[in-house]
């Protein structure tokens, strides 16, 4: 068992709504915070009770002012930068958990240019396009520094696809890279899309 000196930010308010949870438990149940499919594009982070009994040598400890929350050593390095918070709306209170790099384990500021732009695709931009059901896919960056995407889900034989590129995916892409990339390029024949009409 190790401790982490690097925590994960959780909310007063969201430890005051764990600890009045842990309260119905057995006595000495923390919490166990883990990240399902890590560095995958389906990665989802959860929150659930972990009895005394449940705890793995290779765990984890980070220590709040009245619970411990054990995550596994596979979860870890997802859960940088993690925030949990309890926030009340209208509709009543609920817990959020933002994980910006369960889909993929940060990468270093000196990390090969396709390794950041392929970090940025899966941390900023795909999150953006899955509400529309599409998703990119970072297939090459060429010697003249253009980013080759290929565009899937949704995104296919869509009309606004150009848009997208052009507009957000390639404005973006550009303005955290800006020495390093021209823009972006779109691999598939869109015009030609009669694959995506079922």
């Amino acid at each position: 068992m190790e401790q982490v000196t690097q925590q994960i930010a959780i909310s007063d308010a969201a430890q005051a709504h764990f600890r009045k949870l842990l309260d119905t438990q057995e006595e000495g149940t923390n919490i166990r915070i883990f990240v399902v499919n890590p560095g995958t594009p389906n990665a989802e982070c959860g929150v659930s009770y972990c009895p005394p009994n449940a705890v793995e040598e290779s765990d984890f400890e980070m220590k709040y002012d009245t619970f411990s929350a054990f995550i596994d050593e596979v979860s870890l390095p997802f859960l940088e930068e993690a925030e949990i918070d309890y926030v009340t709306e209208e509709l009543g209170a609920q817990l959020t958990l933002k994980a910006p790099n369960a889909k993929m384990r940060k990468v270093a500021d000196d990390a090969p240019l396709i390794e950041r732009v392929e970090y940025v695709i899966q941390t900023q931009i795909n999150p953006q396009l899955a509400n529309h059901g599409g998703r990119i896919t970072l297939i090459e960056i060429t010697e003249d520094g253009y980013a080759i995407l290929q565009f899937g889900g949704g995104c296919n034989g869509c009309s606004m696809v150009d848009v997208t590129l052009k507009d957000g995916v390639e404005k973006q892409l550009i303005s955290l890279f800006p020495n390093e990339l021209k823009g972006a390029k779109d691999v598939t024949e869109h015009q030609r899309g009669e694959h995506s009409y079922y």
